[in-house]
């Protein structure tokens, strides 16, 4: 039986969904197949005459000049992959299988389009590296610069700007502003119409050109008017927590719908590394600091106190500790409750903040005793004047939930290396120091002792 054969037409090579290439041994462009419109943007007369080299994206020309120097030996290339850039701006990723023909003197490619399948992998690649960051970044700043990093590969951006929303205040705070033209906003309100506030407020997404009525934002633009926005609301299991928005200029890159898909699908893994680093700060608050004042607690002053001594030990340095207790608290808990003793205890402590510098640290170790340690002070005559600031700011009266109330603090001192080397030590110093001069300040006073 005879078998049946085929012979194309000459158009048979424009029907490959592939795109069909052949180039000179200087890499520019003799035949280029109608597939290529599709996946580069330029008809195959305009690529006519082009080097791929120049339509490559710079930092894969290296790795592909190597690829073809193997093919020039003789070595066929089969699922080799680089990028290049769209006759629109965007990046295609493409997968090629190459060979060098020396009768015609060309190198004939093949090119797929393996975009979506690569953008697919580094979408699975971003949402576990933003997993990843969620429990090995300390602080939200820096969890913030990794997800610009992170997002940076998949929609880059020339101003990235992370807006966080407050409940209590009803502001928006820029914890991340990331601008070509270094523009750095603080707290504002979400006024109505702007773009912040229109994504807060409808909890959509918002894509925006030159060509679609973008509009400024207020006192936030330093450079030229952007090209395009993207913006996403960051929800939360308790809501719309903030919003994500991107912005490119006229020499960057245009947002389309897909990248709006891509930007709201990754949000939902950003709104939660977000929350749980916030939530990760709120805990690690709560064990190092006294819920009622906001100052430092025991566990918090030990640590500061150890670190202290350290860098008083190498730098040759002296530092001092102030043990306070408050005398008559007991009874305005027992008369006026534990309501106006707890307001006692806070403007307590916003006095004796008053009372030090910023290097120092104030901190309550329980009830109505507190602990200042005072670092790199020149000599002991240094806590002996904090001792009399503090002594002169609690002589005037506390005025309370209409009550006007008197107090007086005992003070202890210790000071290092004199009393001490460790920090038990010194704070057990400075306790006894103190109930001495509790029992001295009862005995003039005719008080039981």
């Amino acid at each position: 039986m005879r078998k049946k054969t085929y012979t194309p037409d000459a158009n048979f090579i424009d029907l490959l969904m592939d795109a069909v290439f052949a180039v000179d041994v200087d890499a520019h462009v003799v035949f280029a197949s109608a597939a290529c419109e599709r996946i580069f943007g330029y008809t195959p007369d305009e690529m006519i005459g082009m080097n791929m080299f120049d339509l490559m994206v710079p930092e894969d020309r290296e790795r592909t000049r190597q690829s073809v120097n193997m093919i020039m030996a003789g070595h066929p290339q089969l699922h080799f992959e680089n990028r290049y850039v769209r006759k629109d701006g965007r990046i295609v990723d493409l997968m090629w299988t190459t060979r060098w023909s020396p009768t015609d003197q060309v190198r004939i490619g093949v090119a797929r389009d393996i975009t979506e399948r690569k953008r697919a992998e580094l979408v699975q690649t971003s949402l576990y590296a933003i997993s990843e960051a969620t429990h090995r970044v300390g602080d939200l700043l820096a969890l913030i610069q990794r997800i610009h990093q992170i997002v940076g590969t998949l929609l880059p951006a020339d101003n990235f700007s992370v807006a966080l929303y407050d409940q209590e205040t009803g502001l928006l705070d820029f914890p991340y502003y990331a601008d070509r033209y270094n523009a750095t906003p603080g707290p504002c309100a979400p006024l109505p119409g702007t773009l912040y506030a229109r994504i807060l407020q409808s909890g959509q997404p918002l894509l925006l050109s030159q060509e679609t009525g973008m509009t400024d934002e207020p006192g936030m633009r330093v450079g030229p008017r952007p090209l395009c926005l993207l913006g996403v609301p960051l929800k939360s299991h308790h809501g719309t927590i903030g919003v994500l928005l991107l912005k490119s200029y006229p020499d960057g890159t245009r947002y389309n719908e897909k990248d709006q898909a891509l930007l709201q699908f990754i949000s939902a893994q950003i709104a939660t590394a977000i929350e749980s680093q916030r939530m990760q700060a709120r805990l690690q608050h709560m064990a190092q600091y006294d819920q009622l004042t906001g100052l430092p607690n025991r566990g918090l002053l030990y640590d500061r106190l150890t670190t202290a001594l350290s860098m008083a030990r190498r730098a040759s340095e002296r530092l001092s500790v102030l043990y306070l207790d408050l005398d008559r608290f007991k009874p305005v808990n027992d008369t006026l409750g534990h309501s106006v003793g707890d307001l006692l205890l806070e403007e307590v402590a916003r006095r004796l903040k008053q009372c030090v510098r910023e290097s120092d640290t104030v901190a309550r170790i329980g009830g109505d005793e507190f602990v200042v340690l005072l670092q790199r002070v020149p000599g002991p005559g240094q806590a002996a004047t904090v001792a009399s600031k503090i002594r002169d700011a609690m002589r005037h009266p506390f005025s309370l939930d209409g009550h006007s109330l008197n107090i007086a603090p005992s003070i202890g001192i210790a000071h290092y290396p004199e009393h001490g080397e460790l920090p038990q030590q010194l704070l057990k110093h400075a306790d006894q120091a103190m109930y001495q001069a509790k029992r001295k300040r009862k005995r003039k006073a005719g008080e039981p002792v």
